[in-house]
């Protein structure tokens, strides 16, 4: 099979605003965020993106608890971490702490600032709205401590700008090729969930590293999910999918685990001659391996 017709699958295990009262599938503990990350291994997924929470489902930084998650993982699966780094304020001091101790395989980073709300219509009115600040000192700094720590940077983009943003980190050389983009969809704010958005992120991208260098995936956020995954899968990119984006599969049941997302994923992958990547390959084409060797050498 060609490279071409590889997709890396990743799983969002838990994000830090749904809860079980909107979903009980939605892990809270270490040992139950690293259930979900077994149960996406077995069904096909080589990425699981994770968010830390407290026991009681509240958020949480922790360098600890994250280490915990760390641990329970590994002990279950071999499928690389990509943690979260995202926050609200601007103190990054734990999510430093976080990237350089556990050294996780990948880290997200948010590349821009941006109104972060959602509306509903059926209540004519915006269920929450705030303000999700990451300017480039922010970004740096994260960014610094994934280069000090052979951890690979996974460029979280919710708009146009965002991507092209990215092009003074690779002027400084503190962002290097190849690079890692993930396109958020449909949130408020953010870049709507068209076909034609992913097709404008590719284009900006692909101009900044070259389509050689150059691995993206869609994240579809709510009842777009499985139309923006398709949409990716046909025009080349990578898939995510898992609790934290979307709680529902194709047919309209809340689903019961991130394994159950993960298999209609897959299946929606092989229906159009795509196969799922092994951890061993993803490790290989997201060179997580040489990133992790150029720290230690």
């Amino acid at each position: 099979m060609s490279h071409e017709d590889k997709v890396i699958v990743t799983c969002a295990i838990t994000g830090v605003l749904a809860n079980r009262d909107q979903c009980a599938a939605i892990p809270y503990t270490p040992v139950e965020i690293a259930e979900e990350c077994r149960r996406a291994y077995e069904a096909g997924a080589s990425v699981v993106h994770i968010h830390a929470r407290n026991d009681d489902g509240s958020p949480t930084y922790s360098p600890d608890v994250f280490e915990r998650i760390a641990g329970e993982v590994r002990d279950r699966c071999p499928i690389l971490l990509n943690f979260s780094t995202g926050a609200i304020g601007d103190d990054v001091t734990e999510q430093v702490e976080m990237i350089r101790r556990i050294k996780p395989d990948i880290a997200a980073l948010n590349m821009g600032t941006m109104n972060y709300s959602k509306y509903s219509r059926r209540q004519k009115r915006f269920v929450f709205d705030m303000v999700f600040p990451n300017q480039y000192e922010k970004i740096l700094a994260l960014l610094e401590a994934m280069n000090e720590s052979g951890v690979k940077p996974e460029l979280e983009c919710f708009d146009s700008g965002h991507t092209n943003g990215a092009w003074p980190l690779l002027d400084m050389g503190v962002l290097k090729k190849p690079v890692q983009f993930s396109f958020i969809v449909n949130v408020l704010g953010g870049i709507p969930a068209e076909v034609e958005s992913l097709q404008l992120q590719r284009q900006i991208a692909t101009g900044l590293v070259g389509a050689d260098d150059l691995d993206w995936e869609v994240i579809g956020i709510s009842h777009c999910h499985f139309r923006m995954l398709a949409s990716a899968l046909v025009l080349g990119g990578n898939i995510r999918t898992g609790l934290e984006d979307h709680l529902y599969l194709p047919n309209g049941e809340m689903a019961s685990s991130n394994g159950e997302l993960v298999e209609q994923a897959v299946t929606l992958a092989r229906t159009i001659g795509r196969e799922p990547t092994t951890v061993e390959e993803t490790r290989a084409r997201l060179r997580v391996d040489q990133l992790r060797a150029g720290v230690t050498a």
